[in-house]
């Protein structure tokens, strides 16, 4: 099974479905990941940027990453591409790729590239178009930090209806976090390592298991 994971920023997936990643992995599928932007000058340094770039690698290698798709456009600036260049970035590696599952970043998030991301992402797989691109299931992972600092909405809620046990998974899960150096936060902040394992031991409790993950099915095509 071919999985695509489609984040705005580096380090939302393994906050989002790190645990469910590597389970794939154990299973034998292969996953292919597109970041959609990446840190640039002048609002990072070139030693930030380099060692974010170190970051990606080694997180790649941790989750054994077939392919990474990398589309350029600037962190925190996705706002100021036109809506058409970001369709089009994703539409070609995701033609490319030809997944069967895509992961994608919640569109109800505080983060506007995350919004961006998401909206755009859907505008490729439309219902029809999803077929012809490989496509059976769209699923939005959450994000500590960006899904639950947004703004009540019935309209941009996250509210899962898929579930993963990842209860095999959790301590790899927090080992991958903390490649991420310049994201992982102490505790008690929302991406510290307690509430990294509350989020999960939560979502895991509503299905009577240890740790799971949550999604929400965004589209499914039988």
């Amino acid at each position: 099974m071919k999985v695509l994971v489609i984040s705005s920023h580096p380090d939302d997936e393994t906050l989002g479905c790190a645990g469910t990643i590597l389970k794939h992995r154990e299973n034998g599928d292969s996953v292919d990941w597109i970041i959609a932007t990446s840190p640039q000058p002048p609002t990072w340094s070139k030693d930030v940027i380099a060692g974010k770039e170190i970051e990606i690698e080694n997180v790649s290698k941790a989750y054994g990453i077939r392919r990474s798709f990398k589309l350029g456009f600037a962190a925190a600036m996705l706002d100021t591409v036109p809506m058409a260049e970001v369709v089009r970035a994703l539409d070609s590696a995701i033609r490319e790729i030809k997944p069967e599952i895509v992961y994608l970043i919640h569109g109800g998030d505080v983060h506007t590239d995350h919004q961006i991301v998401f909206n755009a992402t859907l505008a490729v797989l439309k219902p029809f178009r999803m077929a012809e691109l490989g496509v059976r299931r769209i699923l939005a992972f959450e994000t500590l930090s960006s899904t639950d600092a947004a703004a009540p909405s019935s309209s941009t809620a996250f509210i899962p209806n898929i579930y993963i046990e990842i209860s095999d998974f959790i301590d790899r899960k927090l080992e991958i976090m903390a490649i991420y150096e310049s994201e992982s936060q102490p505790d008690p902040l929302p991406r510290g390592r307690s509430a990294i394992t509350a989020l999960a031991r939560y979502r895991g409790a509503v299905i009577a298991a240890d740790y799971a993950e949550a999604f929400m099915l965004i589209r499914e095509i039988g």
